[in-house]
C-alpha cells in the first residue's frame, strides 16, 4: 500500500468522520502529556445520570440508575477513565473500517453503515483488553480516598436534580476531578452549574446528597 492509497482510503467518505476524530484525539492525548493540563469536553445533559470529563470516572449507582447507566457499568465506565476507553474504541472501529474498505471494496452507504457495529465490536473489544488493567484504574480512581472524606466537600453540579432525580456533582480531589451521583437533600430543584456541598450519603448506594453552598 502506497501513502496515497493510505490516504485515499482514511479520507475517503466512508472514514473520514472517524479519521478526523482520530487525529482530534492524538492532539489531545499529545497536548495532556506535554501540557499535563485536562480538557473538559464533556457535554452536559439535564439525565438521571451521566458521564464524566475527560479522565475522570462515572459513579454508578446499582439500584437507581437508568438502563444507559448500567450500559456504561457493563462497558467498565465506572473503573476506566473514559477518554482511555473511548480513544481505544475509535481506533479499533479505524482500523476495522479502514481494512475492511481496502479489501472489499463497497457502496459508500454500505461503508457507513458497517461503522456502527464496528463501533459496537470497538466498545466490547476494548472492554476486554483493559479489563487486565481495571485493578490499576480502580487504584487511580480512588486515589486513596474513602467515601466519608466527600462529606462537606463542595462542587458544581454536571446535570439539574431535583425531587429524587439522581445527577452528577464534579469535585476535585487535589487536582484530580472526581464525578459523585448526587440526590438534592431535600428534593429542591438544583440547576446544572449550580455549586453544592455534599451533606450527606447513601454508602450502599454510592449516592451522596447537596444542598446550595452558601459560599455562592
Amino acid at each position: 500500500m502506497t501513502f496515497q492509497e493510505f490516504l485515499n482510503i482514511a479520507f475517503s467518505p466512508v472514514n473520514t468522520i472517524l479519521s478526523v476524530l482520530l487525529i482530534l484525539s492524538v492532539i489531545y492525548w499529545v497536548f495532556t502529556i506535554l501540557t499535563g493540563l485536562d480538557i473538559d469536553v464533556g457535554i452536559h445533559h439535564d439525565l438521571d445520570a451521566g458521564t464524566d470529563s475527560p479522565d475522570g470516572h462515572v459513579h454508578i449507582a446499582d439500584h437507581d440508575a437508568s438502563a444507559w447507566m448500567q450500559f456504561l457499568k457493563f462497558l467498565n465506565l465506572d473503573i476506566v477513565p473514559m477518554t482511555y476507553f473511548l480513544t481505544l474504541s475509535l481506533l479499533i472501529a479505524w482500523l476495522g473500517s479502514f481494512y475492511l474498505n481496502y479489501f472489499i471494496p463497497m457502496p459508500v452507504w454500505v461503508g457507513i453503515l458497517a461503522i456502527f457495529p464496528l463501533l459496537i465490536a470497538g466498545m466490547l473489544l476494548t472492554k476486554l483488553i483493559l479489563k487486565p488493567l481495571n485493578p490499576f484504574f480502580k487504584e487511580i480512581n480512588h486515589k486513596g480516598e474513602v467515601a466519608h472524606d466527600f462529606l462537606g466537600r463542595e462542587g458544581r453540579l454536571k446535570s439539574s436534580i431535583h425531587d429524587d432525580k439522581i445527577g452528577m456533582m464534579e469535585v476535585f480531589i487535589g487536582s484530580d476531578p472526581m464525578t459523585l451521583m448526587v440526590k438534592s437533600e431535600n428534593g429542591v430543584r438544583l440547576e446544572h452549574g449550580t455549586h453544592v456541598m455534599i451533606v450527606d450519603e447513601d454508602y450502599d448506594k454510592r449516592i451522596y446528597y447537596v444542598r446550595k453552598s452558601m459560599r455562592y
